[in-house]
């Protein structure tokens, strides 16, 4: 049973890919019913990671669709959209991330649902918002990078416009919706109605890129130029040691005097340039340059022990393969193995955060494709001949493990 702040929550997911179903299984993971919504082939995501086990089930879609249900559903058809209506009925959210023509051309707008169920809490992500001349556009995570401003900040450090490697437009703009969502709900207990949330990816990543680096812009006149340059300077990030990289963030004057000791430069402790917050801002470049040169002088363990002993903010730099061998993450079971009914042994994430208060410890796999349709239906009351003309006309795909 699912326990946790959402139990008692049924919400009708619509979404596909990344953005909709990593915010719905955090949903889940916190004790929602998710009701996955798919078509016939399902969940664009099933088949965007190469090799699988099983077809449809690659290991992206395998991370971001555990604890949920799924049920096809044609809803071009007439007993598909019937069926989607009744879950509507019962449900406390829909969410969903196409561009909203496509919901109205469905009859799916919010004025549509809501003469349903008026207590919805709707929820819609999709690429802009809807009173701009991007209206229209479709988007993915990659065309918000970019527009957003993202993938410019790398030419100030001489590179080219490049993405980040991973779908952050997306995750970000996930993990917003579960703050709308939730506020909603807590609105919903107060004034007994839903009502319907925009989250438009490009305002909301602008909004995410430009709190920094909108910089000296900031002010009317301007008092300088864009981008903060401790973040845009190329030696700002991980340094090379004699055998690695290691990650150092000296921020406080404590830690900076701490640093200086630790690399043999304490006379820094009164250089005008670095001992004051304001000073090593204005010096960020050359303070790189300081730290980049100490740290060829040893190995990355020799100053991991340097740094615990003075307090000093460092860690390894891991990569996606090393990551699994990090002794913090062994300590606190974070990489666990699964058995999944299709797909054998996989490797999940534990949930990170812990709770005072009961919260949900059972784990359902991500599910197949239509694997709980048949159950779905039964329990909102569609006669079995139904569900087996509803299976054999294509309007829902029986995906019951055998």
């Amino acid at each position: 049973m699912a326990i946790g702040p959402l139990e008692g929550i049924t919400v009708v997911d619509l979404t596909s890919v990344v953005v909709g179903p990593l915010c719905t299984q955090i949903l889940a993971d916190h004790g929602a019913e998710v009701i996955k919504v798919e078509a016939s082939k399902g969940d664009l995501a099933r088949n965007l990671n190469g090799k699988s086990v099983t077809p449809s089930m690659g290991a992206k879609f395998l991370h971001l669709n555990r604890n949920k249900r799924s049920i096809v559903l044609d809803l071009k058809k007439p007993s598909g959209f019937a069926t989607l209506k009744k879950l509507l009925a019962k449900a406390d959210v829909m969410v969903w991330n196409v561009r909203p023509a496509a919901m109205a051309r469905l009859k799916l707008a919010y004025e549509d649902v809501k003469a349903i169920n008026p207590r919805i809490v709707y929820c819609g992500m999709f690429g802009f918002g809807q009173d701009g001349r991007y209206r229209a556009k479709p988007a993915f995570d990659g065309i918000i990078q970019g527009a957003s401003g993202m993938a410019g900040l790398f030419q100030r450090s001489g590179d080219r416009p490049r993405n980040v490697p991973l779908v952050a437009a997306d995750k970000v703009v996930g993990l917003i919706a579960v703050q709308m969502i939730t506020m909603a709900l807590l609105q919903r207990t107060r004034t007994n109605e839903g009502c319907a949330i925009e989250i438009p990816m490009f305002e909301n990543f602008v909004k995410f890129v430009m709190e920094e680096h909108m910089y000296l812009k900031t002010f009317e006149p301007p008092l300088g130029g864009w981008g903060d340059p401790r973040l845009l300077d190329p030696k700002s990030g991980p340094l090379a040691t004699k055998d690695g990289h290691i990650c150092i963030t000296a921020t406080t004057d404590k830690q900076a005097f701490a640093l200086y000791d630790a690399i043999g430069r304490p006379e820094l402790k009164d250089d005008p340039r670095f001992n004051t917050v304001t000073g090593r801002f204005a010096n960020a470049g050359e303070g790189y340059h300081i730290r980049t040169e100490a740290m060829k002088e040893k190995t990355t363990d020799e100053w991991l022990e340097i740094f615990e002993r003075s307090d000093i903010p460092a860690m390894k730099v891991h990569t996606p393969d090393t990551i699994f061998d990090d002794p913090h993450l062994k300590e606190v079971g974070f990489f666990q193995i699964k058995e999944h009914p299709t797909e054998g042994k996989i490797r999940q994430m534990r949930l990170p955060n812990k709770w005072s208060t009961p919260i949900r410890q059972d784990w359902n796999p991500a599910p197949k494709i239509g694997q709980h349709s048949v159950d779905i239906l039964r329990e909102i009351g569609v006669p079995e001949s139904d569900i087996e003309v509803m299976v054999k006309d294509g309007v829902t795909v029986d995906g019951r493990l055998k």
